[in-house]
């Protein structure tokens, strides 16, 4: 049982996030946010994977346009990404956003700040600071490049690996956290306090430790995320390790795992991250065996099938996809629904017992008929 950090509850839309609540999964558009048909066609496919709140580049004021449109029609709530312009989160605002990522030390002169927190506030308008590694401000950079504060790539400066603490001293992750903080402190002078938080990096240990810090220094929900964590392949290996890691220790109250990919894959990557960690049971849990020389069935290219069939069946059920009848439905006694291997044929099984022999290319349309009929 994960012991969760108890974070300020806000709420993004009909979402809400930290306290008690189930910790949240996003994506971002990667579609230009100027073309309001192509931007909700993307958000109706993440919602249709269970993507509940997406982020939404605003690059310009043609950008903050089109966000009234969008919002009309979106089926989820929506987050405006704004850098350095206050007037397009304002904008965003009186169009309707649910909620902006900024970060008010980038925004420029304190009247402005105070120009879209004073109608945030007003709107209920939560407001994510996210301290990118690559992007802090100069001062820091400079800190950095100094050699006062110095972090080697995929290395910490006190890594114990005994006990998988990994501490970083002098660091980067400090570097962020301090300007999370006088972030955070603008916005709370100016007595705002619907703030959600997030500092990213694309090197994982860096990004860990920098969550470790700020989670005890501030109430406030913190989003997760690696940054530019990669393709398919690697993005999904570092943002497992980084907010596996967090997550199992209670940090984190809504992640993104970031992939150079279709956000819709982002969205089934954050579900598959809880659901390993038992914090979310939405969708399909599939395990299956790394074959051996006992399987006598096409155990790859059936697995990939059987994953692929019922990726979109939201229903918490674990189906397993083994290689022989000798051990299948024993080790995957626990799964609702499986298929065991034979020579040319399988068994279907449900709770551990053979229900059905079937032919080989006949197994994936029995089993998608049983779980269909099934009450579980």
């Amino acid at each position: 049982m994960i012991n969760r950090r108890k974070s300020k509850e806000i709420q993004i839309g009909n979402v809400k996030i930290g306290g008690n609540n189930p910790i949240s999964v996003q994506s971002m558009c990667n579609t230009d946010t100027r073309d309001v048909a192509a931007t909700l066609e993307q958000i109706h496919k993440m919602k249709d994977r269970g993507c509940e709140l997406v982020r939404l580049a605003v690059l310009n004021k043609d950008a903050a346009e089109a966000i009234k449109d969008i919002v009309k029609n979106s089926p989820l709530p929506l987050i405006a990404d704004i850098h350095f312009d206050y007037r397009l989160a304002i904008q965003c605002i009186n169009n309707g956003i649910n909620a902006l990522r900024l970060n008010p030390g980038n925004i420029g002169k304190r009247e402005n700040v105070e120009k879209v927190v004073a109608l945030a506030k007003q709107q209920n308008i939560p407001i994510r600071i996210g301290v990118n590694a690559g992007s802090l401000e100069k001062r820091f950079q400079e800190s950095n490049e100094s050699g006062k504060w110095k972090v080697e790539s995929g290395k910490s400066n006190n890594f114990q690996l005994s006990t998988f603490n990994f501490q970083l001293t002098n660091s980067l992750a400090e570097l962020m956290v301090e300007s999370a903080l006088d972030h955070i402190k603008i916005l709370e002078d100016l007595d705002f306090d619907l703030i959600k938080v997030s500092l990213k990096s694309s090197d994982v240990l860096t990004t860990i430790e920098a969550y470790r810090l700020i989670a005890e220094k501030i109430p406030y929900p913190l989003h997760l995320g690696v940054t530019e964590a990669g393709t398919m392949r690697q993005g999904l290996i570092k943002s497992s390790i980084g907010l596996g890691t967090l997550l199992a220790e209670g940090i984190g109250d809504t992640i993104r795992v970031s992939l150079t990919e279709d956000p819709v894959e982002e969205v089934t990557a954050g579900f598959d991250i809880l659901k390993g960690l038992g914090l979310r049971e939405k969708g399909v849990n599939f395990i299956s065996c790394p074959t051996c020389g006992r399987t006598q069935i096409d155990l790859i290219n059936l697995a990939k099938r059987v994953e692929e069939k019922f990726k979109n069946l939201d229903k918490p059920i674990t189906i397993a996809t083994m290689g022989c009848a000798v051990n299948g439905p024993g080790e995957a006694r626990h799964a609702d629904f499986g298929i065991a291997g034979g020579i040319g044929e399988g068994y279907i099984f449900k709770k551990g017992e053979i229900i059905a022999r079937v032919p080989e290319n006949q197994l994936l349309e029995k089993l998608e008929e049983i779980i269909i009929n099934s009450s579980i």
